[in-house]
């Protein structure tokens, strides 16, 4: 790939109208009157002097674009009605290649209506002073030609660089799913350790039983597959305090049912802890025979709610012992 720095363009941009500006200066014996010229010159280097400047900035602000245009059209006018049309002006029309030097830069620079516009009232200008014939003689079939290239040449750097950040962004995707898949496969893994730990020793015991356990141990495997299952799905409402919490509810008869829907995820350290304790008291207080528990997603201030149930006697709808809401922030 060849490159080149942005100081190296703006110097060949540079030289190329100081090269325009020498002939304009070295020619000024052939117009009837030199002061068009001289202003036109001045004009010109203004112009491209305002048109390099910041050029971080990929699109020219819409004033130089108009000015630049202005430049465009003005400098070939007074330039052009000091000349002879019928003769031999030599560098006299050195304005041709000049407006599109401009032009160029301005299509550079991404204003391309600004450009095409100065290139189409070139190419008027032209036919209208010297006739169709001359347009390839004074050199504007060249200047419409360098702004033609600097079209096709900056759609391609556009479309390199929109493909570039499409392939960045399928790359951040692609990045972030096997980000996400590997915690998944860590956070699995971690699951299924701390699963076997908790389930070794009973395990263990129902082999060497040959499954003959007494009512205590029956218990305990309830109380077991209660627990690996609030692991699995009421992981993020769960600490230390709280599995205590919720195992001395179960040892005392009561069902409790944890639902994590993410309502903790984002809180800091120090809030879900907070959150967690007010938790644990809630379940250790709670006179109720069923406790239903799930966390809120962060939409609602509410960061978990707590429900407790006491079954009513006869056929009546079980009796609201419990109504908690826990706070997030």
């Amino acid at each position: 790939m060849i490159s080149l720095s942005r100081t190296a363009i703006i110097c060949l941009a540079i030289l190329f109208s100081t090269y325009h500006i020498v002939l304009g200066l070295s020619t000024l014996d052939v117009p009837t009157s030199p002061v068009p010229t001289i202003c036109s010159l001045v004009a010109f280097a203004v112009a491209i002097t305002v048109s390099l400047l910041r050029p971080r900035v990929r699109r020219l602000p819409v004033w130089i674009a108009a000015f630049d245009l202005a430049v465009a059209i003005a400098i070939p006018l007074a330039v052009s009605s000091q000349l002879d049309p019928h003769a031999s002006n030599g560098y006299a029309t050195w304005y041709i290649a000049a407006v599109g030097t401009l032009l160029t830069i301005v299509m550079v620079r991404g204003r391309d209506a600004f450009a095409w516009a100065g290139v189409a009232f070139l190419l008027l200008q032209s036919v209208c002073w010297g006739g169709l014939g001359s347009l390839g003689p004074l050199g504007v079939v060249g200047s419409a030609v360098w702004v033609l290239a600097a079209n096709v040449v900056m759609f391609a750097v556009r479309s390199t660089a929109d493909d570039a950040e499409r392939f960045a962004q399928v790359e951040r995707v692609a990045s972030e799913w096997r980000a996400a898949y590997d915690a998944h496969v860590v956070e699995r893994q971690r699951r299924l350790s701390h699963t076997y730990t908790m389930a070794e020793p009973l395990l263990t015991e129902i082999v060497k039983s040959g499954g003959r356990l007494s009512a205590e141990q029956r218990t305990e495997c309830l109380l077991l597959e209660a627990t690996m299952r609030d692991e699995i799905r009421g992981r993020g409402l769960l600490d230390d305090a709280v599995r205590a919490a919720v195992t001395q509810a179960r040892r005392r008869g009561a069902s409790v049912s944890l639902l994590d829907e993410g309502g903790l995820d984002e809180l800091g350290d120090d809030a879900r802890g907070a959150v967690l304790g007010r938790l644990a008291e809630a379940i250790s207080a709670a006179d109720a025979d069923t406790l239903i528990v799930r966390s809120v997603p962060r939409a609602e201030e509410v960061a978990v709610t707590v429900v407790g149930l006491r079954a009513a006697g006869g056929d009546d709808e079980d009796d609201v012992t419990l109504w908690l809401e826990i706070r997030g922030a």
